[in-house]
């Protein structure tokens, strides 16, 4: 309703540009018993569990911070409990829903939805249970494959309406997107990809965190490699045989051509204090660091977030 006030004061005689942004679903998860009805007694499915999370000793040693079996005792939380920290997730993202229909019915009751450019995204995703983790950080489909719906303004083919783009794309496609929609141009300094066009990238690339908390992800068709410099570990997955990223295939000598073309592109990315992981052009990573669970089980992390 905030946003719809801001538009009801804009200047008619230029043009728009509103963002939008939700705190929600973070942390605390409090959705209005309204919506947790709807889920109530809705089917839900399972969890994906890959082989190589079900050993805790094993794991890259942040995905070991990341799922701190010590966190709230979540991972020995009873069934019914996880299950209803994931309505509540659903039941959030539906509201959310419902306040961005407000917006876009305001919108149109103002005769202003047809000659607007609509953009939804969001800046992650979350785990929700997925291989035991529940955050948002890691390079695994759920957190960072997040949506990026487009509506272009009313009379535009050059996006046609229902059509999926299996493109590889990020936030900086953003920017050359709307200039091209706008029918403004786009500054030569700008490297990122408007998504109007046929242009296609060959591979992407993705980085969060540094020192042990580094990790590092390159994309490249179906096959995507995650990175931990700590103990210099790979993760290599089938995108398009095994979505839910189940199978680890880094130790498998069948994809060993797969994961040095991956490791060579990542290497042509990696810059500054990242370039210290090499010798010799290779991946040597960092040394092993022994996980020790933090004494107050990182409750001062959310005692700083402040979400509401």
């Amino acid at each position: 309703r905030e946003m719809c006030r801001t538009i009801r004061r804009r200047d008619s005689s230029k043009p728009g540009f509103w963002y939008l942004s939700f705190c929600a679903p973070h942390p605390p998860v409090t959705p209005l018993q309204a919506y947790l009805e709807l889920y109530r007694d809705a089917p839900l499915e399972e969890p994906a569990t890959g082989d190589w999370s079900r050993d805790f000793d094993r794991l890259p040693y942040h995905i070991k911070k990341l799922s701190n079996p010590d966190l709230l005792a979540i991972v020995q939380a009873p069934k019914h409990a996880l299950d209803l920290s994931r309505r509540a997730y659903y039941a959030t993202l539906t509201h959310i829903d419902h306040q961005i229909r407000l917006v876009i019915g305001y919108l149109r009751e103002n005769r202003l939805l047809d000659n607007t450019i609509v953009v939804f995204t969001s800046d992650h995703g979350h785990m929700v249970g997925e291989h035991g983790l529940w955050c948002m950080t890691p390079f695994y489909e759920m957190s960072a494959k997040i949506p990026l719906v487009i509506v272009p303004a009313t009379g535009d083919e050059r996006l046609k309406a229902g059509s999926i783009d299996g493109r590889l794309a990020d936030f900086g496609d953003i920017m050359p997107t709307l200039l091209d929609l706008a029918g403004l141009p786009i500054p030569d300094h700008v490297d990122q990809l408007s998504l109007v066009g046929e242009q296609e990238r060959s591979h992407l690339y993705g980085e969060h965190g540094e020192g042990t908390a580094a990790m590092r992800m390159i994309r490249s068709g179906r096959h995507k490699l995650i990175y931990y410099p700590v103990g210099n570990r790979r993760q290599l997955f089938d995108i398009e045989a095994d979505p839910r990223e189940c199978d680890d295939l880094a130790g498998e000598p069948a994809h060993g051509a797969v994961l040095a073309e991956l490791e060579k592109l990542l290497v042509g990315e990696l810059y500054g204090e990242d370039l210290g992981w090499l010798e010799g052009g290779e991946l040597v990573g960092l040394p092993e660091v022994e996980y020790v669970p933090a004494p107050d089980r990182n409750l001062r992390n959310q005692r700083g977030l402040r979400f509401m």
